[in-house]
């Protein structure tokens, strides 16, 4: 007790800002359902497992702790699934993941009353892990859309029927959207399975800009499922239009649900806005349907919303051949083979981090420099020498969040078979099932994606763009000593050519880290029998027939035909010379300058289709399990070739772009300012009288608005910004691809996808000569290498789906499928996304 009393000074209370941390030891996988419990310090409110409290109290000398352990209830529990009603976890109507009850045992032996306090305060706040979950997981909330404010309806007379409804197009009765505007009824989306509709209902919007449509069968005034929305968001009434706020205290909930009942449940009525992409509150819904003679109380809800459907897809993932279902495969445990649990759409990062920490570089040393440690490998001894090392907080940092993660996936502590949970009638003889429970990578997500702001939400992303996101940020944290980055393993350099009408070339070099792929379906190996699938599919759609998954003929490229593809001439239009002073076609060559330690291979299978819709390609790739890419080594300046002289200061300046004159007319023949409009055709890179206008109206108060234009920089269109952003992009990426583009939307697209094909304002055209890239060293070696690994994606975009992570381990091929750790009897290496490739020894 003199002891405690001594050390009383180092126990805080918590305050409601303090980060209080209950749930997960913050430098291992340790629980307070683990060996031992759990063990928070009641000064920092960070916590320990057993194994790693003596090293918190070495390093910071605070003594005093409370211990949390949870042991499994001895009683039968029989609880029904909950079906979810919202996108969310840990809230009312949220995922129920009906885990079993644990009993908690606090071990703090008679303290004082001001100690007892701060443990009440600690047992009583919201552990800093579940605060960021839900906050990550719960959905977005539908904002009400200006189009459907001042929406304007035909009156044409269109009288909609209470049922039978079927697209105006085509024979489809589901998936079907009234347009609010004329009163057209006609399906939606095509889905990336053939499912869904075929999308005559977007087709209207583009031939027409009707812009609001809702989705028939989604109209209810039921007050079951308009207790659903009262759970979670309040509204009141001002001139018949409804408003939405976050204050629950002043609103009467059954006020609301009258209310919700007698003007329809906005939220709960699927509407779209096609110029917002995006899922809306229409206030005035009741009023728009009852134009066409619609009364909403007297409809039932009998679809799913889109909403719906998306957490639909989020609890059933039903992709049989890249996830190897329906297959009896062997459970693997031990060191290498733990699972990482899904935090809820994040299985990109998953996959992803399992074949990293497969190589060699990340984890199999520990480096230390002038006795500091460097980077975070994975051996004996590593995840106490990185805490020792770690800021005050390790929970922000990086390194030992590396490390962690390091030692829960390679150590084998947390890859043991699980009890079976349904078994929990004497949990002391439950037999171990042949599955693992896995370890949920929240401090690590949420270090990696601090700065971030999508991989910060729950949202599906891309795995390749997390996969560059990593590399970055591991090289950030080691810059300035690049001897000791692993991140170094993955990357190689880069040298293009380009042969200039005049003779003359010019070399650009660069790192990378991915070797991204175009895909070319011309050299299908199976022409025949996409030809023949086509004839019959053809027949078949004449006679009314569908057909059949297992019949379905897809193009087959070989893996090496797209690797050739990147190093074969390629025509770059709009290239500027100086030597010709004028834009010209150039030819391009590309070539690798080095060969990495791990070679990752990046399909292009997301295309723009016309009118710029994204599609993912329905192709196999045949990938052998050895490649050798020596011949793609790039030759460099050849003898006799004559470089294309520097750049001078005009050529350097980018071309100004000159005001369409007949939208600057019509524009001024309206009352405009000749300046403003001038300004407006050059911001919407003269995309038409309308664009100009809109843009004019909205930046008519800008403080440059009358500076003049040769004083003023060129700014990017945001209306084509956004239209980038809709596509998923990010908006940094966007505005600098329509920069590169010229404002071009087509050529954007195609610079995101390819940065090297659009020429005219990227940075390979500056060079003329050979320039020096970035002094660190790259590793080097022969071009010979082996398939180690594989992550594929299931979906019809990257931001929706599923991904999984194939690894050759042990001289076995092994599916990483979020927790669940297998043997893999089909690993399928045809419909990879990403290829990750090791290097032979030579």
């Amino acid at each position: 007790m003199e002891l405690l009393r001594a050390n009383l000074p180092r126990v805080r209370i918590p305050e409601p800002t303090n980060r209080i941390y209950k749930h997960e030891c913050c430098i291992s996988f340790d629980t307070p359902k683990s060996e031992g419990g759990l063990y928070i310090d009641m000064n920092t409110f960070l916590a320990f497992g057993k194994d790693c409290v003596g090293w918190n109290f070495e390093k910071t000398g605070n003594p005093v702790y409370l211990h949390i352990r949870q042991t499994r209830k001895l009683v039968c529990e029989d609880r029904p699934l909950k079906k979810p009603t919202l996108l969310a976890i840990g809230v009312d109507g949220g995922f129920d993941n009906n885990e079993p009850e644990y009993e908690e045992t606090r071990n703090i032996a008679i303290l004082p009353d001001y100690v007892r306090l701060a443990v009440d305060a600690i047992l009583m706040a919201e552990g800093a892990e579940r605060k960021e979950q839900v906050a990550s997981w719960t959905a977005d909330k539908k904002h009400i859309s200006e189009y459907a404010l001042n929406l304007q309806q035909l009156g044409n007379g269109v009288f909609i029927h209470p049922s039978g409804w079927k697209c105006a197009k085509c024979d489809k009765t589901e998936n079907l959207w009234l347009n609010l505007t004329d009163g057209m009824i006609l399906c939606g989306r095509s889905n990336w399975d053939g499912s869904g509709g075929n999308n005559h209902a977007i087709e209207h919007f583009k031939e027409t800009g009707y812009p609001v449509a809702v989705k028939l069968g989604t109209i209810t005034a039921d007050l079951d499922a308009a207790e659903v929305v009262g759970s979670f968001t309040v509204m009141y009434m001002s001139q018949g239009i409804v408003f939405w706020t976050d204050d629950r205290r002043t609103e009467d909930k059954q006020n609301l649900l009258i209310v919700l009942s007698k003007i329809g449940a906005l939220l709960l009525s699927d509407v779209f806005s096609y110029p917002e992409d995006e899922s809306v509150l229409d206030p005035l819904l009741a009023q728009h349907l009852a134009f066409f003679g619609i009364d909403f109380s007297s409809l039932r809800k009998t679809e799913m919303t889109t909403a719906e459907r998306e957490l639909d897809q989020n609890t059933n993932f039903d992709w049989n051949r890249i996830q190897e279902s329906g297959q009896e495969m062997e459970p693997l445990f031990g060191p290498g083979y733990t699972g990482l649990v899904n935090l809820g759409n994040s299985c990109y990062l998953a996959a992803t981090m399992q074949v990293v920490f497969s190589t060699r570089s990340f984890c199999s040393r520990s480096v230390y420099h002038s006795s500091i440690f460097c980077m975070i490998y994975y051996m004996t001894q590593s995840l106490k020498k990185a805490f020792e090392a770690a800021p005050a907080d390790p929970t922000v940092d990086l390194n030992t969040q590396l490390a962690k993660l390091a030692h829960g996936l390679l150590s084998g502590k947390y890859s043991v078979p699980a009890p079976e949970k349904e078994d929990t009638t004497n949990v002391a003889n439950a037999t171990p099932i042949a599955k693992q429970e896995g370890i949920p990578p929240r401090m690590f997500k949420g270090v990696i994606a601090a700065s971030h702001p999508e991989f910060s939400t729950m949202r599906q992303q891309d795995a390749l763009e997390f996969f560059l996101h990593f590399i970055d940020q591991v090289e950030r944290v080691n810059a300035g000593k690049p001897e000791f980055d692993p991140s170094t393993s993955f990357k190689f350099g880069i040298e293009e050519r380009l042969l200039c009408p005049s003779g003359k070339v010019a070399y650009n070099r660069r790192h990378d880290c991915i070797l991204s792929l175009s895909i070319p379906l011309h050299l299908a190996i199976n022409k025949g029998e996409l030809e023949a699938f086509h004839k019959s599919k053809g027949e078949r759609d004449t006679q009314g027939k569908e057909v059949s998954a297992d019949e379905i003929v897809r193009p087959r490229v070989r893996l090496v035909d797209c690797l050739r593809s990147f190093v074969a001439e390629e025509e770059v239009h709009d290239f500027y010379s100086t030597e010709l002073k004028a834009k010209v076609t150039a030819t391009k060559t590309a070539g690798l300058i080095s060969f990495p330690d791990y070679l990752v291979l990046h399909m292009r299978k997301f295309v723009m289709e016309a009118g710029w819709v994204p599609k993912k390609l329905d192709v196999y790739i045949d990938v052998p399990d050895t490649i050798d890419i020596s011949d793609m080594c790039s030759k460099g300046i050849q003898p006799g070739e004559e470089l294309l002289p520097e750049p001078a200061a005009e050529d350097m300046a980018e071309p100004k772009l000159l005001a369409d004159d007949d939208i600057v007319s019509q524009l001024v023949s309206m009352g405009f300012n000749n300046l403003h409009c001038q300004k407006a055709a050059i911001n919407t890179s003269n995309a038409g009288v309308e664009e100009a206008m809109n843009w004019l109206l909205s930046h008519m108060d800008d403080a440059d608005i009358d500076a003049p234009i040769s004083q003023e920089a060129q700014s990017v269109d945001q209306s084509k910004v956004d239209t980038l952003v809709s596509f998923g992009f990010q908006e940094d990426v966007a505005r600098k691809a329509l920069k590169a583009s010229g404002g071009d939307i087509e050529k954007a697209t195609d610079w995101i996808f390819n940065p090297t094909n659009v020429s005219s304002s990227s940075d390979m055209d500056v060079s003329s000569s050979t320039t020096s890239i970035a002094d660190s060293p790259l590793p080097d070696g022969g071009g010979a290498y082996r398939l180690m690994g594989i992550v594929s994606h299931m979906g019809t975009s990257t931001q929706c789906g599923h991904y999984v992570a194939h690894i050759n381990k042990d001289g076995q091929w092994v599916i990483f499928n979020d927790e669940k750790v297998r043997v893999s009897k089909n690993p399928p290496k045809d419909m990879g996304y990403l290829y990750v490739f090791e290097r032979l020894n030579s």
